[in-house]
């Protein structure tokens, strides 16, 4: 009996607390608190960027991307139409860069490989392509590592089967685990653009649909035109003595000084030591020079992790 009291009397006060809540609930005095509306200046939060991942050397994100004033429909941008062209007398050279050697053909042949395609944007955008024409990130080209200058090739995501024609004007990636870099325009149309790469298919395309094309025919020599005077032709640094990083030798010079222009952007931090020397016939880019071993390690650690790739310590 005791116990059922204290039930009654429980419930007692809790309806009484229910009753005042009500009452101050209806209060005129206690107003419900203000919503916010524009006029209030309350703006409704952004959602957040995309993530950008940190790009390795020859294309991805990091501060990459598209220009200020990018055509109003990539899609609608052409692909590159095959069409027979002499292949560059300079660009299809042995070359060795980031420490890997390089041969690329010199005839256009049948080919066709599996690989990993990054892409690049604004940061190349304008500057000299191994072809020397500019690199334009909206056009329908690509960089690849021994792929003949200038051919064709198609390039195609297995993942969505969309394929796009390009062509080849650039050499790269140097990344070790990338195949080929495509122009901003290409990866958008492949469906690789938000993640900065994306697996594919290239398949090298012969303008004439033979197997086997003729070799390269060498363009006619054309005499260089004379520089202004306030245009002199890039001076070598020299030889000197010391402790260096390098990063690639190339058997013209112009092709050098191209490599070591990438190299600035990609490791802004080392611009001022980057220089291309000659010696042994060759025009070697590397870093330096460094007051000891110990600092050439340093700087060649340093670069192995931003472009993961193997630098060479050297001494002069």
């Amino acid at each position: 009996m005791e116990g059922k009291n204290i039930m009654t009397k429980r419930n007692r006060l809790v309806l009484l607390a229910s009753a005042v809540a009500l009452a101050l609930g209806g209060c005129s005095s206690v107003p419900p608190a203000p919503v916010a509306g524009p006029s209030e200046g309350v703006t409704t939060p952004k959602a957040p960027a995309p993530q950008r991942l940190p790009m390795k050397f020859g294309g991805g994100y990091k501060d990459d991307g598209p220009g200020d004033n990018p055509p109003p429909d990539l899609e609608a941008i052409p692909d590159a139409v095959p069409r027979i062209e002499p292949l560059h007398r300079f660009a299809n050279r042995p070359y060795s860069a980031l420490g890997q050697s390089y041969t690329p053909d010199t005839e256009l042949k049948s080919y066709k490989e599996n690989g990993l395609s990054s892409w690049y944007g604004r940061r190349y955008h304008g500057q000299r392509t191994s072809s020397g024409e500019s690199y334009d990130m909206y056009g329908m080209t690509a960089a690849h590592r021994t792929l003949p200058i200038p051919s064709y090739a198609r390039v195609t995501n297995p993942a969505t089967n969309r394929s796009v024609v390009v062509r080849i004007n650039d050499r790269g990636p140097f990344h070790p685990d990338r195949l080929i870099d495509v122009s901003y325009t290409a990866a958008y149309k492949l469906g690789i653009l938000q993640g900065g790469s994306g697996r594919v298919t290239v398949e090298s395309l012969d303008p004439r649909g033979q197997i086997a094309p003729p070799p390269l025919q060498p363009v006619a020599a054309r005499p260089k035109p004379e520089l202004p005077p306030s245009a002199p032709p890039v001076a070598l640094a020299p030889e000197g003595g010391g402790m260096f990083v390098q990063l690639g030798a190339f058997s013209v010079q112009d092709n050098a000084e191209q490599f070591r222009g990438k190299l600035k952007i990609e490791l802004a931090h080392l611009a001022e030591k980057l220089q291309v020397t000659a010696a042994d016939g060759l025009f070697k880019v590397r870093a330096g020079p460094y007051a000891s071993q110990a600092e050439a390690n340093l700087a060649a650690s340093d670069i192995r992790k931003a472009l993961n790739i193997n630098a060479v310590v050297i001494s002069r």
